[in-house]
């Protein structure tokens, strides 16, 4: 409504110009004088300028009638096309001014200004490769998804333009979340264009997701290939997709085929974990316990990890615990100063009864860097050195609300996951966990957990005043025997202790 507006004024004020311009020239004194073979031709400026702009006209008109007898006389001369060529070419100009307006109105975000132009340039150009194009994006910043599929069904027909529309009509699935039909369409495109760097990442994507391991496996390959991959990135990713083989092969119950597989994949990435975890259980299984511990040594080697010590453990599930902490005195030499280290040799030292060894393994772990297991290892260290039921009580309440520690964390999304996987669970990442700790964040509970540790102080500074005071006496061990046992059990429950039991 208001360029429409903006348009009637525009040709009013036009009209305006043009009136008073001709009455400026009609009340102007003098003239223009031609003389030209002997004939004088006195023309007033009206006449004069009107008389200019039938010359320009003229001679416009001219030109073109001799670009007319050009084409006529090459047509004669043998060209056939010579005569079409003459006409088509303003048809051309029109056409291609058209789709260059319908190109800048698409990067400028006027949709349906872009699917006139598009419109006009195809009646012009009669070249559909470039105009359904303009037409399907411009259909699609629109909202007309129906509109934008038809057109992309239209550009299959072309072998040149097909792969346009299989990726069009892919990313139209992939937004509706067809996966299996974009899953082929994926795979149709790849064919067609197997260097696309966009469409090898979306059928890994898709491959990940529908979990085609071995199918995903040719893709990486073919990345590496034509160099849209690193070798070293490709190298750690095979390790990935040959493992997470590995592990559906182990739930189909065929043994040697998994051990194969995560013996590969260890071969491939020696510093991924769960291949380093699930090959070394293969190499006990069957035996060998020494390969079984050079894989967790080398991968130990590289990051310290609680897995690692658990399938150390299990390849000598009988020994006492002092001969388990002798055992896993190499493995502790690598990394001393790490955490992981130190928390294991603490639980390592717990098992053995060697409370004050324990104490000293941790460190000031339970202090610098608090979380969930060190204050609950923090707790069995205070049980078995014989402090009082309200200091070990402190350390588990403490523990309550402690974080939890390293995680298999997405770096994409920052998702949590209970176990390792290949991709993430909620963003769909390939390859992004990573064992950390993920970002603290302060969370007020509902049920006060952070006031346990200061109520059981004060508890216990109540206890000790009544005491002195001799209002009543002192809680005896007997009294205590249930809290004990319940502080016991949780100390039972410790990684050490769940370790052996795995391995038993």
């Amino acid at each position: 409504m208001l360029w429409s507006i903006i348009k009637i004024a525009i040709f009013i004020a036009l009209v305006a110009a043009a009136s008073f311009a001709a009455i400026y020239l009609l009340e102007l004194d003098g003239g223009v004088r031609v003389v030209m073979a002997g004939q004088e031709f006195n023309l007033t400026p009206l006449t004069a300028v009107i008389a200019l702009v039938v010359l320009v006209i003229a001679i416009w008109v001219l030109l073109k009638l001799a670009s007319l007898l050009i084409a006529i006389l090459r047509f004669v001369n043998g060209d056939e096309t010579a005569i079409s060529r003459y006409f088509d070419r303003n048809r051309q100009e029109k056409g291609y001014r058209a789709l260059s307006e319908g190109m800048m109105a698409l990067a400028s975000g006027e949709a349906n200004v872009a699917m006139s132009k598009a419109s006009r340039a195809e009646r012009y150009l009669h070249k559909p490769a470039l105009t359904n194009l303009l037409t399907a994006q411009a259909a699609e910043m629109s909202g007309d998804r129906r509109k934008a599929e038809e057109v992309y069904k239209r550009l299959l027909k072309n072998e040149k333009t097909r792969f346009v529309g299989v990726r069009g009509i892919l990313r139209q699935k992939l937004a509706d979340g067809d996966t299996e039909t974009a899953l082929k369409l994926a795979q149709t495109a790849f064919s067609l264009k197997p260097r696309h760097e966009e469409v090898q990442d979306t059928l890994l994507k898709l491959q990940a997701e529908t979990q085609d391991w071995s199918g995903a496996r040719e893709t990486l390959r073919a990345k590496l290939k034509y160099g849209s991959m690193p070798r070293d990135v490709h190298k750690r990713r095979d390790a990935v997709l040959a493992l997470t083989e590995a592990k559906d092969i182990l739930d189909e119950g065929k043994d040697i085929e998994a051990k194969e597989q995560a013996i590969e994949a260890n071969r491939l990435s020696p510093d991924l974990i769960p291949a380093a975890v699930m090959a070394a259980r293969a190499y006990i299984r069957e035996g060998s316990k020494r390969y079984a511990t050079r894989v967790i040594r080398k991968a130990w080697s590289v990051q310290p990890h609680p897995d690692l010590a658990a399938a150390f453990a299990e390849i000598e599930p009988d020994e006492t615990p002092k001969e388990r902490l002798s055992r896993f005195s190499k493995l502790l030499k690598m990394h001393p100063d790490h955490r992981e280290t130190r928390l294991i040799e603490a639980e390592l030292n717990i098992a053995a009864e060697d409370f004050p060894a324990a104490r000293r393994a941790l460190g000031d772990l339970a202090e610098i860097e608090p979380d969930a297991r060190a204050l609950t290892i923090m707790a069995a260290i205070e049980r078995g050195e014989g402090s009082s039921d309200a200091v070990v009580k402190g350390w588990l309440t403490r523990a309550l609300s402690a974080p939890r520690g390293p995680q298999w964390v997405c770096e994409n999304c920052q998702h949590i996951h209970a176990e390792w996987v290949p991709a993430c669970e909620h963003c769909h990442s390939f390859d992004t966990l990573t064992w950390k700790s993920p970002p603290a964040s302060r969370v007020s509970s509902s049920t006060g957990v952070e006031m346990l540790p200061l109520i059981v102080g004060a508890l216990e500074d109540q206890s000790e005043a009544d005491h002195k005071a001799g209002d009543e006496p002192m809680p005896t061990e007997e009294a205590n025997t249930s809290d004990t046992i319940a502080d016991a059990e949780i100390v039972e429950d410790s990684p050490v202790k769940r370790e052996e039991e795995e391995a038993k």
